[in-house]
């Protein structure tokens, strides 16, 4: 059944109603103080307000200023769809979208000022980077570490976290899981996945082609899922100002638990992604490859961890840094 939800952190190829589980997965401007959580907090705790150190404020974002080629190749085929918009927002009435959103806040704890304040305030403050309006925040409580935000027309956006990513990641890694949901709001995800998932599910009842078509559109909406995905977890490096971070989050989603998270090395988890880079460049290791991520929603961890630390390298991400902080130093003035 197709999904209405947006799921950024999960790997699985079919996901259950409204929402995908995940069966994986330069200097940091963050001070030292504690990041652990529960009874794994070992030293002082502070406020995020003031664990953060000054980060560079990206005031003059565009979405196109970060998205990923792939991104754009296949929006462009996405929108290529006649009718798509039209279909989806026929097949999304009133009744549908109150199921929605009930089903993902019902048993939800929103946050707020005065609610989980850590969590609002890093929040706040990744949008305030993005520049972006910052969505609601939920907590849910699931044994599943996994994020995902949902997008409707004419409705606020909104993004819920589950408890068991809370628990599993830092609060800098927390954060950069938050800036990649940003990310799929300041490129309008949201809003393409919701119709074309529902316009997925519409397909099937066609009689006798109803399955070919949402075949095709299935095999294009997960294509442009994978590399929506890559856009997203530049939004996290921008906000995290530091790959190792962003990194960390995929390796940890491919196989971290809390019990272990001091022991894991960003390093080696990079090494793994070369050594499956270099596998995988044979014909025999392009095809298995391609077998392999055909179907899934989004990209292996492996390969979205090299993917972000090439692009943290690059010219344009240094370039977008650049401009940033020039202009950040201009409105100082």
């Amino acid at each position: 059944m197709a999904c209405f939800s947006l799921s950024s952190l999960n790997l699985s190829a079919k996901a259950s109603p409204f929402c995908f589980e995940s069966n994986t997965s330069h200097k940091p401007l963050f001070s030292s103080c504690s990041v652990a959580v529960g009874s794994r907090d070992k030293t002082r705790r502070c406020r995020v307000s003031v664990c953060r150190a000054a980060a560079v404020v990206f005031s003059n974002l565009d979405a196109d200023d970060f998205r990923h080629p792939l991104d754009k190749q296949n929006t462009l085929l996405l929108r290529a769809i006649p009718g798509l918009n039209e279909i989806a927002k026929a097949l999304l009435g009133t009744v549908a979208e109150q199921v929605l959103l009930l089903e993902n806040i019902a048993t939800s704890v929103l946050v707020s000022e005065n609610q989980l304040p850590e969590l609002h305030q890093l929040m706040v403050e990744a949008a305030e980077i993005l520049n972006i309006e910052a969505p609601d925040l939920y907590v849910r409580q699931s044994p599943v570490p996994n994020a995902y935000t949902l997008a409707m027309s004419g409705k606020k956006p909104f993004v819920v976290v589950h408890t068991s990513l809370v628990e599993l990641l830092t609060r800098k890694e927390l954060q950069a899981v938050l800036a990649h949901e940003l990310g799929h709001l300041k490129c309008d995800h949201g809003v393409w996945l919701t119709f074309a998932n529902i316009l997925t599910l519409g397909a099937y009842t066609i009689p006798g082609i109803g399955g070919i078509i949402a075949q095709r559109l299935e095999e294009q909406l997960f294509r442009w899922l994978r590399s929506a995905e890559l856009t997203c977890d530049r939004a996290a490096l921008l906000v995290a100002q530091d790959p190792k971070v962003v990194m960390s989050v995929l390796m940890k989603l491919a196989g971290g638990c809390p019990s272990m998270a001091d022991q894991l090395n960003v390093d080696a988890f990079l090494d793994q992604a070369r050594s499956y880079e270099k596998a995988a460049s044979s014909p025999i290791g392009w095809y298995i490859r391609n077998a392999q991520t055909r179907q899934l929603s989004h990209p292996l961890p492996v390969l979205r961890a090299r993917e972000i630390d090439e692009w943290s390298r690059s010219q344009d991400y240094r370039s977008i840094l650049q401009r940033a902080v020039q202009s950040n130093s201009l409105q100082k003035v």
